[in-house]
């Protein structure tokens, strides 16, 4: 074993060590035309009583002061009742609540700006109209603003996937899920994860340096097994049981199959509470899959109302039952694990490099594959992502979010 082979070749391939932060940081690369000024509508769209717009830029300020002039910047972070005008018309456009948040305490950690108007379509598109004329500003694209607010380290990447699971939430039970993880609970484990990585690849290049000369107190490497050892077991663990977050963000799919006239159909429409399925006496009524999502106590589920089980007397019949079996599928293949399948990429990369790290011969190989194993987990929490990840993951968010 390496743990007792300690070699000058060792030393000369450790190469030299990389900085250590203990702060938070953001990707590293800039939000896609971070420069502009943004706005866009952040409430839903259609008529509604009162309507949201954000403006989130350097050009913030200027713009809130063209929409409301002559007046000054409102007080920071508190809502105030202005007239808003075309800055270019000087045409009345309403009477509204507008709200200034200067950086970096802010959502995206820029100068933002909120106006929230009366919902009627004319009003929003009047605003909207007049915010596009001031100078310096331009619709925002989808995902943008909490884009920048991941760019300037106010979320990590793991907290705006569970942004976007919250925006797209329809049962308690995923709204809770995605509170946990915008709330940062996967991050800090993740962060806590990483720390002790630190904490063993510190141990093992303390050997490199020092071990030569006797300077290092006794069992370094031994507790830095240790520690490799104890968090195989912490992520072995959460990868077997995060099956639950992927079930519980995506629905479970439920398949209802069994003998014709079994009551596939009734149950069906008793849970989606609406008539999916015809229901009949006569056999073989269903012949395609038929689907409905459903929350069941708090919890998504797609139902599948499936052909009954049997011979068919026809093609048709035939082809729906041949459905029916190919929809149970096999139940030893499921969709990826925790909540997203990037999650697991890294969690299993972290756990390969670890087993790399306890077979190898040299040490400096060994500090190599912990230097992989956390970089698998700052990636999972944002650092060094790629453009193309982070493309995949904001254009899941709307215009305005």
């Amino acid at each position: 074993m390496w743990r007792r082979r300690w070699t000058l070749v060792a030393r000369a391939a450790r190469g030299p060590r990389s900085p250590r932060s203990g702060t938070r940081q953001g990707s590293g690369a800039p939000a896609p035309g971070s420069g502009a000024t943004i706005f866009a509508l952040s409430s839903g769209q259609g008529r509604c009583g009162v309507a949201v717009i954000r403006t989130s830029g350097p050009a913030s300020g200027h713009a809130l002061r063209s929409l409301t002039a002559p007046r000054d910047l409102p007080p920071s972070r508190s809502a105030c009742l202005r007239l808003l005008s075309d800055p270019r018309s000087g045409e009345r456009l309403d009477r509204a609540l507008v709200l200034w948040f200067p950086g970096p305490r802010s959502f995206t950690g820029e100068d933002c700006a909120e106006f929230h108007v009366h919902g009627g379509p004319a009003v929003v598109s009047g605003v909207l109209q007049a915010l596009g004329r001031v100078p310096g500003l331009r619709p925002a694209e989808a995902g943008e603003f909490t884009r920048r607010a991941f760019a300037h380290g106010k979320l990590s990447l793991t907290e705006v996937e569970g942004l976007a699971d919250l925006i797209h939430a329809e049962t308690e039970a995923q709204r809770r899920q995605a509170l946990r993880q915008l709330d940062g609970e996967l991050g800090h484990l993740c962060r806590g994860w990483a720390e002790t990585l630190t904490k063993a690849l510190a141990h093992v290049e303390a050997y490199i340096d020092f071990g030569e000369d006797d300077n290092l107190e006794e069992g370094v490497l031994e507790r830095a097994d240790s520690e490799v050892r104890e968090l195989e077991v912490a992520l072995g663990a959460h990868l077997r049981d995060a099956r639950r977050g992927q079930r519980l963000r995506s629905g479970a799919h439920v398949v209802v199959a069994g003998p014709p006239n079994a009551g596939k159909s009734s149950l069906v429409n008793l849970l989606s509470r609406k008539p999916v399925s015809i229901v009949s006496p006569e056999p073989g009524t269903t012949r395609d899959v038929l689907e409905a999502p459903v929350d069941l106590a708090g919890f998504p589920a797609l139902l599948s109302d499936t052909a009954g089980l049997r011979e068919g007397v026809g093609p048709v019949e035939q082809e729906g039952v041949r459905r029916a079996r190919q929809r149970c599928g096999d139940p030893s293949t499921g969709p990826p694990l925790l909540t997203r399948t990037r999650h697991q990429h890294h969690l299993q990369g972290c756990l390969d490099a670890l087993g790399h790290y306890k077979q190898a011969t040299d040490l400096a190989l060994a500090a190599e594959a912990l230097r992989v194993a956390r970089g698998h987990l700052a990636r999972l929490t944002g650092g060094g992502g790629t453009e193309e990840i982070l493309d995949m993951i904001f254009r899941d968010f709307c215009v305005g979010k």
